[in-house]
């Protein structure tokens, strides 16, 4: 059963939510740099965090504030990471939380943090507060969150999607282009939905979704100390209460699976410098982490990144990833396809017409298809090819 889009969608497309955006400063570049997603009424609410042991302000304030299982707010600023920051940092965390709180007539436990930009550098606060203090919210204001959550990002990534029994909306938004790796990655993912849902389903559906998405992308293999993806459940769709083991339960994961992974991908296709999305599918394996760990083997080999920007069909790149990623193969059953060229069967390699290879890796999406035929475990990654642009962005990021 798949979910039908929201044309324009957004993360306030759902019923009851309002968000907004401002210029505070914080960006180098400029830009919207400030925002606030906010739901009119009280929501369930579930998060995953960074699983780096360097965990930045933000993450430690909101994982604090959502373990009731409960928020109603976002308050998010990109520019500044606050990470490295000491008991300041965690000071000017919970500051936006209560400026947030006290714009929106709320309390600040109900208030996640998030914050997104330069690792080691204070937030400038008063710029914060002021941004907080003029910013406007609106139905429309999604789109301008998901601009402001933007830091290297070339493009905003937001969607939403209607569940088919009930009418229930889930809509979302992320950002993500740089040091993107499973677990999460430098991610930011806000979601929302308008059906009422019973707490332990949300945190089982919101990991399930992630599981299958954000944590199958791979640009550079470095992750963050900020990751966070929240999910607020407002119930005003006046649904019955949405809980595991139900065909209701069961739409709503599948919608919440589309909307990550379409966000997912667009955070692959939008790496820092790339020019084109690695799609990578794994089948046959013995076990679902088998799958998992092979295509992100694979989809995160340089020289594979390498190979796919210069339209390179050497294989081998593949083949090697492969081999090293600790998933159980056997060489001899091996089957490998680039988009429906096949160029390995049974382990043996298979004549091709190269030119038709290059064509197909010309392409803006390069997918790439390996059978290890043993059981029938499957999983997909995604990641992007690695350019001289990649290279630049990295070498001057701060100057």
């Amino acid at each position: 059963m798949k979910a039908r889009p929201v044309e324009g969608g957004t993360v306030t497309s759902p019923r009851g939510f309002l968000a907004g955006a401002t210029y505070a400063g914080l960006k180098v570049k400029g830009g919207l740099d400030v925002g606030i997603l906010y739901s009119e009424a009280p929501c369930v609410a579930a998060g995953l965090f960074t699983t780096s042991r360097i965990k930045a302000a933000p993450v430690t304030c909101s994982q604090k504030h959502l373990a009731d299982g409960k928020a109603r707010a976002i308050v998010v600023n990109s520019g500044c990471a606050n990470a490295c920051t000491g008991d300041r940092g965690m000071r000017d965390a919970e500051a936006m939380a209560e400026l947030a709180a006290k714009k929106l007539g709320i309390t600040p436990g109900e208030v996640v943090v998030a914050s997104t930009g330069v690792i080691g550098e204070r937030l400038p606060m008063e710029r914060v507060a002021a941004g907080i203090d003029k910013m406007s919210l609106s139905r429309e204001g999604g789109h301008e969150l998901a601009r402001a959550i933007m830091t290297t990002d070339t493009r905003p990534k937001e969607i939403a999607v209607e569940v088919d029994d009930g009418g229930l909306v889930v809509g979302g938004i992320a950002k993500g282009s740089g040091m993107i790796h499973p677990t999460l990655g430098t991610l930011l993912c806000f979601l929302a939905t308008d059906a009422a849902v019973d707490n332990r389903f949300l945190e089982a559906a919101l990991r399930d979704a992630v599981d299958v998405s954000f944590n199958m992308v791979t640009i550079d293999g470095d992750t963050s100390p900020n990751d966070t993806v929240v999910v607020l459940a407002n119930g005003m769709a006046g649904n019955k209460p949405i809980r595991q083991g139900t065909a209701a339960g069961q739409a709503l994961g599948v919608a919440l699976v589309e909307v990550c992974t379409y966000l997912a991908r667009r955070v692959a296709a939008d790496g820092e410098g790339a020019s084109k999305l690695i799609e990578v599918t794994v089948e046959g394996a013995l076990s679902i982490g088998d799958a998992r760990m092979a295509a992100r083997t694979i989809a995160g080999s340089p020289l594979l990144k390498a190979a796919v920007h210069g339209c390179d069909p050497n294989w081998g790149r593949v083949i090697a990833a492969l081999g090293r990623s600790g998933a159980e193969i056997d060489g001899t059953e091996i089957d490998l396809f680039l988009d429906n060229i096949c160029l390995m069967a049974r382990g043996v390699p298979v004549a091709f017409d190269r030119d038709r290879a290059k064509a197909a890796m010309g392409r803006g999406e390069v997918p790439i298809r390996v059978c290890l035929n043993l059981a029938d475990c499957t999983a997909t990654a995604w990641g992007c090819d690695l350019t001289a642009e990649y290279v630049a962005i990295n070498s001057e990021y701060t100057t």
